[in-house]
């Protein structure tokens, strides 16, 4: 019997590609924690889903579950549909306790995945200061998501690159001034970057990550990198997130402090 078991929640897509990657992240999170009872489930799109999977282990005796969004920042699907989705579970499996851990970003555990690409698609440690960087997400219409993104673009500017933008592939937040990857690379090179390099800020394979793919081919940039997808760092943050989440449960625990979900 597992007394804790990861569910990863993963937003899903009609593309193949996007549950052929997830499964491969899964994967490499089983072998970092064979102990540990690894399961996937998707919001839309994909099979199963998270009412599928908790059900199942459910029925196989579990009792503790720690579900870790597969999410970059903490926008729309964090903040609603996937307590949604959860409070059904808690609803139609009362001896099922479910806890929502937080989303993976802003992390170091990225931004070193980041720079992971970006090394495996050609730039080398000397053309750090030559290379302008395109932080590329995906978009989002929460103002709070986008001001993170700008957040992290700025931070990483200081690890020495010559500059970095943040770029969104769709959906930004009303009134607030933004760029597309095709601007953001053009951008770079108007401000004297020698090299420009399109590092997507993106989980899986999709139709928001190949317009941002578009977007750089368009604008010449030298380089653009692959998603995160199963990067040992993203695995990593994984389980660090599971971690936290059943800490906190401790803490309170030993507080006499009553749950909350």
């Amino acid at each position: 019997m597992y007394a804790t078991a990861l569910v990863i929640i993963a937003h899903g897509s009609r593309d193949p590609r996007h549950a052929a990657t997830v499964t491969e992240l899964t994967a490499r999170v089983r072998s970092l924690r064979p102990g540990l009872r690894v399961e996937v489930g998707y919001l839309d799109f994909c099979a199963p889903s998270v009412s599928q999977v908790l059900s199942r282990l459910a029925a196989d005796g579990v009792r503790d579950v720690v579900a870790v969004p597969l999410l970059l920042t903490h926008a729309f699907h964090a903040k609603a549909d996937i307590p949604a989705v959860l409070g059904e579970a808690r609803t139609a499996l009362p001896h099922l306790r479910v806890r929502q851990a937080a989303v993976l970003g802003p992390s170091a555990l990225l931004t070193a995945a980041l720079e992971r690409r970006l090394a495996e698609a050609g730039v080398g440690p000397g053309e750090r200061g030559s290379t302008g960087v395109v932080l590329a997400s995906a978009g989002s219409s929460d103002p709070e998501a986008i001001a993170v993104i700008a957040a992290i673009a700025r931070e990483w500017r200081l690890t020495g690159w010559c500059a970095v933008r943040p770029a969104f592939a769709s959906a930004a937040a009303p009134l607030t001034p933004v760029l597309g990857t095709e601007e953001a690379v053009r951008a770079l090179r108007a401000d004297g970057a020698r090299q420009v390099a399109v590092a997507p800020y993106v989980l899986a394979p999709g139709r928001l990550p190949d317009r941002i793919a578009a977007g750089a081919e368009r604008a010449g940039a030298e380089v653009v990198a692959d998603v995160l997808g199963p990067a040992p760092e993203v695995a990593e943050l994984l389980l660090r997130r599971f971690a936290q989440c059943r800490a906190a449960r401790a803490v309170r625990t030993s507080l006499d402090v009553p749950l909350t979900a």
